[in-house]
């Protein structure tokens, strides 16, 4: 099995999110450094060390939701002490870790799981994950704008992809537009909306997939239900 696939596969992060770890030398085989591409062990019988701690693939599954609030950062452990969303779901007993991640100042949905394979699938480019959020702004866009957004906006040099967006109503505190992409690239909503003269105030995420955020109460978690597994999964479209 590969390195990689295997530390996915016991809770640790997603398999990119391995190999990653993998590379900044924190993984050791049978006590030797291992930090490079193409490894393959023997599940059963290789010893397997991430930061100094001996791993073990976890054999119940979890698959939950969060609605993440705003000022947490969406990683296991922050070296500037910043909250993370692990305190948000300490009271589950598995290592689990966040699929992606939601910027420190963006609340809304946000999956974890302690399953590699299915991490893989929500945030590998070629499945093609929508995730939808709402921004408030400080006035609705005009059609100009929207079509700049739909048509994709050059980002580092690097077009995105088109997104779907839209005007949908105006709030207590200004006005409301909603985004549709399917990329993940860092702070990608912000900055598309900033490159088109609009002032975030708020954004939130409301679905990945067909998972919607729905009342779930911020700072709460729910479990994804097997149905919502599947069909992330592409299964039962």
């Amino acid at each position: 099995m590969r390195l990689q696939k295997f530390i996915a596969e016991c809770g640790i992060a997603s398999r990119r999110g391995a190999e990653k770890i993998i590379e900044s030398g924190r993984v050791y085989v049978n006590g030797d450094l291992v930090d490079y591409m193409g490894c393959e062990i023997e599940p059963d019988t290789d010893v397997v060390e991430v930061d100094g701690r001996v791993i073990s693939r976890e054999s119940k599954k979890y698959y939950i939701m969060l609605n993440k609030p705003k000022n947490y950062v969406t990683t296991v452990s922050d070296d500037l002490g910043r909250p993370t969303v692990m305190q948000l779901v300490s009271d589950i007993k598995a290592r689990i870790y966040p699929v992606g991640r939601l910027d420190f100042d963006t609340s809304g949905l946000l999956i974890m799981t302690n399953d590699g394979d299915f991490a893989n699938i929500l945030t590998h480019p070629k499945h093609v994950v929508n995730k939808a959020y709402i921004a408030r702004i400080d006035k609705p866009l005009d059609e100009a704008q929207l079509e700049r957004l739909r048509s994709g906006i050059e980002l580092d040099g690097v077009m995105t992809s088109p997104a779907r967006a839209e005007n949908i109503k105006r709030g207590q505190r200004g006005f409301e537009v909603k985004i549709t992409i399917h990329e993940g690239r860092n702070r990608q909503v912000r900055r598309m909306l900033d490159a088109v003269g609009a002032n975030v105030m708020s954004l939130k995420r409301i679905s990945v997939g067909s998972v919607t955020l729905g009342n779930l109460p911020e700072g709460k978690w729910r479990r994804l239900s097997d149905a919502e597994i599947n069909k992330l999964r592409g299964k039962n479209k």
